[in-house]
């Protein structure tokens, strides 16, 4: 029977990052041509994105690119508003962020309702909006909470124009926003078919983070696992910055579906123990734990990194089915 899932995985040694990256982007491609029409050049080269700008702009760290309707911050174009429940978030350190779907000024108000609900599954306590009718004329039932010169720099900010609607997500945790919002960006992009099936777009989602906070453990803990490479600029942060080291970790992401992801491994024994203290690891800890990982260190273990591929997720989409389900014989 089968497994829960395949994977193909690439180790190499003397690899930088850069070499991971050229070597895939030369196979992958070809590969999907041999599985149906696709456009390929609209996939070349493959996209680089930081994990901090692909939640930003997204609203994911598998963002699908293959249209825009990118996430727009409304803080700075709400500053000093009155409209309380803005108001009560950004004072809280949270985000109002937005979409425009261009061009749909015309959904029903039953549509509307049904996009609280579905933000609702992503943690949201609701779904704002703002329509721009076709005559400039503006319907929303939070528009008289606005001043006129608000509503300019929430129309300008949000490049909303004649015939958009402006949607909006708030919440005084920032995931919250980038999940609910990502999410309906998406579900917005699939009702307006925004999507082409042909198209592919690669992309390398790169700096993840190299620690989180465990408020249960009250401590950082390893993002991914702790022998990932914190990038060379970020080495000196370990023990001083954590929450602000990021790693040479990667995901390939294809078409808002992560179908690999790897890392360049630590090689060096000092920044093994430095990245072992950051997550609360005494030496002694650290020696009983992975004492034959940092003794391998004292013989000159290579620089080395790879990435693993799930071949199910790289099946399914070469069959352009929705589920991985599909392509396995169970």
């Amino acid at each position: 029977s089968p497994g829960e899932f395949y994977q193909l995985d690439m180790e190499m040694a003397f690899a930088t990052q850069d070499d991971v990256f050229a070597i895939l982007e030369d196979v992958l491609p070809p590969i999907f041509a041999q599985f149906g029409k696709y456009n390929i050049a609209s996939s070349a080269p493959f996209r680089r994105i930081g994990y901090v700008d692909a939640l930003e702009t997204y609203g994911s760290d598998k963002p699908d690119l293959r249209f825009g309707m990118k996430l727009v911050n409304m803080n700075q174009a709400l500053e000093g508003t009155q409209f309380k429940v803005f108001k009560d978030i950004i004072e809280k350190g949270g985000l109002v962020k937005a979409i425009n779907v261009k061009g749909y000024s015309a959904i029903p108000r039953r549509e509307l309702d049904g996009l609280v609900d579905f933000v609702g599954i992503y943690g949201a306590k609701g779904l704002a909006w703002i329509i721009v009718n076709e005559d400039g004329s503006i319907k929303s039932p939070i528009a008289k909470f606005f001043s006129e010169e608000e509503m300019k720099r929430i129309l300008e900010t949000g490049k909303a124009e004649k015939g958009d609607v402006l949607l909006f997500v708030a919440d005084k945790n920032p995931l919250v926003v980038a999940a609910a919002l990502g999410a309906l960006r998406l579900e917005m992009g699939k009702r307006l078919n925004l999507i082409d099936p042909d198209k592919l777009a690669f992309t390398w989602v790169v700096k993840f983070p190299m620690f989180e906070y465990s408020e249960e453990e009250h401590r950082y803990v390893a993002m991914h696992h702790p022998f990932t490479s914190p990038c060379d600029e970020d080495v000196d942060k370990l023990l001083t910055d954590p929450g602000h080291v990021y790693a040479k970790a990667y995901d390939m992401v294809l078409n808002g579906v992560e179908i690999g992801g790897g890392s360049i491994r630590i090689h060096d024994r000092t920044v093994q123990n430095k990245v072992f203290e950051a997550i609360g690891l005494t030496d002694e800890q650290a020696q009983e734990k992975f004492g034959f990982l940092l003794n391998a260190f004292e013989f000159g273990a290579p620089p080395h990194g790879g990435l693993a591929f799930g071949l199910d997720r790289l099946i399914m989409l070469m069959a352009k089915r929705p589920s991985i389900r599909d392509v396995i014989a169970f």
